[in-house]
């Protein structure tokens, strides 16, 4: 079923249309297997993902954008990873189910979301109960969120920038804030009201993350005040400080470098201006070389 998705891929908004079941390549360099790098557990996303007993994370091989700062760029763009049959991948999601996991975390699945589904199907058939977490980069195609809809408990998107031209240069991606924010709209009516357990764990939601890129706080600025201006109160928000150069960022002056005190301070006094309640932050340490992350509630 799953194959007709990939005849002629239009799965994320490049809509290459090439014939991935025929080992075509396109912008993500995915072909019709499944491809991860590794799957765990996980204890340092967002508290109420994370919790005590840690999300168990699977991360997928490729992506549909080319950041010059990704952190995960081995896997992302130099497409380190195997190869899995679907049946696997449901094999893993109850794995992680068994090591009593707070949810399974699919971690950069855009490229695969039809395989992903049918995983899903089968996992479910044989118990999985678990809420599922769908950790993306938030360029993602409309149709494809919505044959996501009654399978992802939890959303978790990056919103990333503000200006197209930092998009197109950092990421080499067109249209990035149209796409995206149309994107977050269609996960935030698919979720409704966030939900947590008594536990404080979320099982239902979303949560925006933004990460925060040195020099351009102007941009983080926006991003958050359109998150304040058009999404719901109840959608939580993650304000991330752990920017460091790597991959081709290293090479570019202006992201060659950490965030100063000044800049996070800056956006830490927005936050507050901006009157964001829900969501994380992390703490940068009291001096740049001494950078320490940490979620605070």
């Amino acid at each position: 079923m799953y194959k007709k998705y990939l005849t002629k891929c239009k799965v994320c908004p490049h809509e290459c249309n090439i014939n991935r079941n025929e080992g075509q390549i396109g912008r993500c360099k995915s072909k019709d297997k499944v491809k991860i790098a590794l799957y765990s557990t996980h204890n340092f996303e967002e508290p109420c993902i994370s919790g005590e007993k840690g999300s168990g994370t699977v991360f997928f091989s490729n992506c549909n954008l080319n950041c010059v700062f990704c952190q995960n760029y081995e896997i992302s763009q130099e497409s380190k990873g195997k190869e899995i049959e679907i049946e696997e991948l449901a094999d893993i999601f109850l794995k992680q189910q068994e090591n009593d996991v707070e949810n399974i975390n699919l971690v950069t699945p855009t490229s695969y979301v039809p395989q992903i589904i049918e995983a899903i199907k089968i996992a479910k058939g044989k118990g999985l109960e678990i809420p599922i977490v769908y950790n993306t980069n938030g360029y993602e195609k409309i149709e494809t969120l919505k044959m996501l809809e009654g399978y992802i408990d939890i959303y978790l998107p990056d919103f990333k920038y503000y200006y197209n031209d930092i998009a197109k240069r950092y990421s080499k991606v067109d249209n990035y804030f149209e796409v995206t924010t149309n994107s977050l709209k269609e996960m935030q009516r698919q979720v409704g009201t966030s939900v947590f357990d008594e536990n404080g764990i979320m099982k239902r939601g979303m949560i925006i993350r933004h990460l925060v890129l040195p020099n351009y706080i102007e941009n983080s600025k926006k991003v958050l005040k359109w998150i304040k201006e058009n999404m719901n109160d109840d959608i939580y928000v993650s304000i991330m400080a752990q920017y460091f150069p790597t991959y081709k960022a290293k090479e570019i002056d202006e992201l060659s470098r950490k965030l100063t005190n000044d800049e996070w301070e800056e956006i830490e006094s927005y936050v507050e201006e901006l009157g964001i309640e829900n969501g994380f932050i992390q703490e940068l340490g009291e001096h740049e070389e001494e950078y320490v992350p940490k979620w605070e509630y």
